[in-house]
């Protein structure tokens, strides 16, 4: 008789601790290699561009800080004396000299008049390329990056000849009119003078700034307008309160941008003056070459290079402290 034989049932496995699948509503933890190959990845992109900068701007930057507070002329350039170190005395001579003061004045003045004509004039620009025809669009671009891709040469030699005493078309056009501008001397009056450098100036600005607007303004949502407008506002209301705010991020970047460029002007004051701009004529970046070049103090030049640069630092400072706001409303 065969006895009867029973298979035994075997319980299940419980899955180990290590297999264990993580808690439900909690994510599962970062190894620290891949957290901190997460932090180093932006700085390793980063990494080239900074090698550039540093080499390209970093020791240019450091050698005018350190000849900033040395005195070194043409004596100590060629090696006939040594070079001194001064410390601070360079720019206690600087801010003590009247005439640089009415320098950084006169930079100023022009800086926010070129900057304020710049902005305008390109918003103006911008809302008129929204609203013409697809052709005419076409027409105004081109026409916009013919003229921001002049070379400033170039542009410099059309302005003098459109002001030029005895040749200029603006003086024949205005004295067509019945003016009296026959022969009439642009730059004897310093006023008159920066306001032709001026507007060669914002010529070569608006059209980075107009495109850039009109980019912005193709951005701004048609369902806010709309309800704008079904609300009973204006179209100043709309443009105030509906276009201004979501324009107001690119609006501080280009404004940011136009002091810094309109700050650094060389090339138009240094051409449009023959390459020896007149006392009255100086703005930061020609005094600080003239210094530096023309009087061979390379200490002082190097100076007052150094002090418009912390200007232009101040005014990347007031823009970050306006981008952080914006970001924080939002």
């Amino acid at each position: 008789m065969s006895a009867d034989t029973s298979t035994a049932k075997v319980p299940p496995q419980r899955p180990s601790s290590s297999a264990a699948a993580p808690a439900p509503g909690r994510a599962p933890r970062r190894s620290l290699g891949n957290r901190l190959s997460g932090t180093a990845t932006p700085w390793l992109l980063l990494a080239p561009t900074m090698v550039v900068l540093a080499v390209v701007l970093g020791y240019p930057l450091v050698r005018l800080a350190t000849l900033s507070f040395q005195n070194f002329g043409q004596s100590q350039l060629w090696g006939f004396q040594p070079t001194e170190w001064l410390g601070f005395d360079n720019f206690s001579a600087v801010l003590s000299d009247s005439v640089f003061w009415d320098v950084v004045v006169r930079t100023i003045i022009f800086t926010l008049g070129a900057v304020a004509f710049t902005m305008v004039l390109g918003l103006l620009i911008a809302m008129l390329l929204i609203r013409v025809s697809s052709w005419v669009k076409t027409l105004m671009n081109i026409a916009l990056v013919a003229s921001w891709a002049m070379p400033i040469v170039v542009a410099v030699t059309v302005f003098k000849w459109m002001f030029d005493t005895d040749y200029g078309v603006i003086n024949w056009l205005l004295t067509k009119v019945g003016l009296d501008f026959d022969r009439h001397n642009w730059f004897i009056d310093s006023t008159q003078g920066f306001a032709i450098i001026m507007v060669l100036v914002v010529w070569g600005a608006v059209p980075f700034v107009a495109i850039t607007l009109h980019a912005g303004l193709t951005q701004v949502p048609k369902e806010l307008e709309e309800a704008a407008r079904m609300d009973g506002a204006g179209a100043f209301k709309v443009f105030r309160y509906v276009t201004i705010p979501v324009l107001k991020p690119i609006i501080v970047m280009l404004a940011t941008l136009s002091v810094i460029w309109d700050m650094g002007v060389f090339a138009q004051v240094f051409l449009m003056r023959g390459g020896h701009p007149e006392p009255e004529y100086q703005l930061l970046t020609t005094y600080s070459y003239d210094k530096a070049f023309v009087v061979n103090d390379y200490s002082m030049g190097s100076a007052i290079a150094l002090l418009t640069v912390l200007l232009l630092l101040g005014v990347i400072a007031v823009y970050m402290r306006q981008m952080l706001k914006i970001g924080e409303v939002e």
